[in-house]
């Protein structure tokens, strides 16, 4: 497919993907805080079966927000219903994962020391994997852990954890970090197609005909749409990773992913028990604190003995030959990687001294293999391990300097 259409469709449904998922998220945040502020109502209201309300300024305006137990006196003609926020912004996704990963998978899909070599077997893969991790959560909530709250996070770490270290074997860094988050954004759609819109259609269907709705059902769809809420800050962090080398191209990075993930959705945690009127700072300030933690071990220097393995450094001359046949086919001012119309994130690197301009990106992304990307320029071991050993050589030079 040519290069130019494919950007311009990327640049299209990625577009599209951030505005529907601000709307996605959008709701689902605003729901959450709305479902946890509702206090008890007068005895008035409590006679037309309201179960709980909320008064609220925005805009100019006072609102005056109220949730029935079942239904209205008699139920409106215009019943809103949000799903499509959830179903456009998963569709989204799934179009930009194939636009980029599936169209371009020697490119971003294969890992060069992953466990799948070839582009075709990285496609089945992905699918598989996201498959698979929708139906091991749909297991997990059939089980007795679905009533057991703090027991149903922990599987669902241990879940999470295991998707990451397998993505990072079948799959190149930045991919395996998209997958993950690619699996949690189906459990997200799938708890709001699979079981937040039927017990609500069933719900309306029941009180429109006067019968008691089943309430295990509407427990269960206020389960899914908690686990949404949780869900959403890790999610958002999988997206944006591609932006940061460092992160994924860390010898470790499925264990920083997971340890993100937990950090970021105990963060949220905060906000669910402040907006109940139970204000815990220590919630949040030791989800703060992992993070630096996290992000100080992350960036703690290897000690991989295989990184310092090189006898000698490489002469200047050497390390632009390697850049210029590994390092600016995709890197130069004028790319002729088929698929680049302009150096990734605007890095030129075209020399050695341009190397050691940007060594702060460039030595993760080649010390953890994602660089060159699928190694389709034929870096060696050899030669990778002294460019690592060069470019630190190139930090060391900057702290001696006066």
């Amino acid at each position: 497919m040519d290069t130019v259409l494919i950007d311009w469709l990327n640049l299209a449904v990625r577009w599209f993907h951030v505005v529907a998922g601000i709307a996605w998220i959008g709701a689902s945040f605003y729901f959450i805080w709305l479902d946890l502020n509702l206090r008890e109502p007068p005895a008035w209201k409590k006679e037309k079966g309201i179960k709980g309300d909320l008064w609220a300024i925005h805009g100019g305006g006072i609102y005056e927000v109220g949730k029935y137990r079942l239904r209205p006196e008699a139920m409106p003609e215009k019943l809103h219903w949000f799903k499509w926020e959830a179903y456009s912004t998963w569709l989204s996704g799934t179009l930009l994962l194939i636009l980029l990963y599936y169209v371009q998978a020697r490119t971003y899909l294969v890992g060069s020391d992953a466990w799948i070599g070839t582009p075709g077997a990285a496609i089945v893969a992905s699918l598989l994997f996201i498959a698979l991790g929708q139906l091991c959560y749909e297991a997990l909530l059939k089980t007795p852990l679905m009533k057991k709250g703090w027991w149903f996070a922990v599987a669902l770490v241990l879940l999470i954890t295991l998707a990451s270290w397998l993505a990072q074997q079948l799959f190149s860094g930045r991919a395996a970090y998209l997958h993950v988050g690619a699996v949690i954004a189906t459990w997200m759609a799938g708890n709001v197609f699979w079981g937040i819109i039927p017990a609500q259609k069933s719900f309306v269907v029941a009180v429109s005909e006067g019968r008691e709705p089943d309430p295990g059902k509407a427990k269960f769809a206020k389960l899914r749409s908690t686990h949404n809420n949780y869900l959403t800050l890790p999610v958002i962090f999988c997206m944006i990773s591609n932006h940061y080398p460092f992160l994924y191209g860390h010898p470790q990075a499925w264990l920083v992913l997971s340890a993100v993930g937990i950090l970021l959705a105990w963060g949220r945690h905060y906000f669910n028990l402040k907006h109940k009127g139970h204000h815990r700072p220590a919630v949040l300030l030791s989800s703060a604190a992992g993070l630096v933690v996290v992000a100080v071990l992350a960036s703690w220097p290897s000690s991989d003995s295989s990184a310092g393995a090189a006898s000698e450094l490489p002469a200047p001359a050497q390390v632009d030959a390697w850049v210029t046949r590994h390092c600016a086919n995709c890197h130069g001012v004028d790319p002729v990687q088929p698929g680049f119309r302009a150096p990734p994130a605007g890095l030129v690197i075209e020399s050695s001294m341009d190397l050691a301009a940007h060594r702060g990106l460039a030595l993760p992304a080649i010390q953890s293999s994602y660089m060159p990307l699928g190694n389709m320029t034929g870096l060696t071991d050899k030669e990778r391990i002294a460019l690592v050993a060069w470019l630190k050589a190139q930090n060391s030079l900057e702290k001696e300097a006066p």
